[in-house]
């Protein structure tokens, strides 16, 4: 991407030309069309009508019948944490960018009733961090429904993050835990023009496809049944993840460990 001003190269860019291919045109055209709320590039975009696309999940049964949400932290995923807590729904979020030395924060509704702290201040992801329990991987509860972000999907189930590989990693990591099993829902909401084609985005052996996909527009049932991982293939972790993820180098000796008495 020689011709490309450094600000608008992916920040994870290099590791795989076609998907950064996808995502600079999905990043480009949320902002060329103005249905981007803030900047686009290098992030899980947050867009006009996220709330939408959270309120057209919420209206499956997985949904209703889930006790346990597993979202990722960033920002067109706030209406889904939001609903949830007023749901009464738990919610796990990891730390943005997985940078401190715990993963992950559990948002009980009735704990942060208890402490004064209003949900719409724990939905954001400096809320969260502050006022969330922190815990580890193993100190997550079984989950019932899981939402990632994305930059690109496709209507087969097919996924493109903004490459730095936190949602396979984590998705893997759960599975191998037994906490997200194939019943799990894995969904994701994006605006439409998030939409590529299933060409576009190639379904990888250690990629978890989507079961749903909700946009401003509409719900997608991808009806995809690809298997998902079972675990974490570490052959596969990028180096710079165990450089700048603190935790990452101690979870895959207790996971390694794991395998051989479990």
């Amino acid at each position: 991407m020689p011709d490309m001003p450094e600000e608008q190269k992916g920040r994870w860019a290099g590791r795989n030309a076609g998907k950064d291919a996808v995502r600079n045109r999905i990043w480009a055209a949320l902002e060329e069309n103005g249905v981007s709320v803030g900047p686009a590039w290098s992030v899980i975009p947050n867009f006009v009508g996220a709330d939408t696309a959270a309120w057209r999940l919420a209206q499956t049964q997985a949904w209703k019948r889930a006790r346990t949400i597993k979202t990722n932290p960033d920002a067109p995923q706030i209406p889904i944490r939001l609903r949830a807590l007023y749901e009464g729904k738990t919610v796990y979020a990891p730390v943005p960018y997985l940078t401190r030395d715990f993963p992950y924060l559990r948002l009980d509704p009735k704990r942060l009733t208890e402490k004064g702290i209003s949900f719409e201040l724990a939905a954001v992801s400096e809320g969260f961090v502050e006022h969330g329990e922190r815990i580890g991987f193993e100190d997550v509860e079984p989950l019932d429904f899981c939402v990632v972000g994305s930059v690109a999907v496709s209507r087969a189930g097919g996924r493109t993050g903004k490459g730095a590989g936190f949602a396979d990693l984590e998705t893997a990591i759960f599975r191998e835990l037994g906490t997200i099993t194939d019943e799990t829902p894995l969904v994701t909401t994006v605006h439409s023009l998030q939409l590529v084609t299933d060409d576009e985005v190639v379904i990888e052996p250690h990629d978890s496809p989507l079961d749903m996909v909700a946009t401003d527009a509409e719900l997608i049932v991808t009806g995809n049944r690809q298997p998902r991982p079972a675990g974490v293939d570490w052959d596969h972790v990028q180096p710079d993840q165990f450089e700048t993820i603190p935790f990452l180098t101690e979870l895959k000796t207790r996971m390694l460990n794991r395998r051989k008495t479990g």
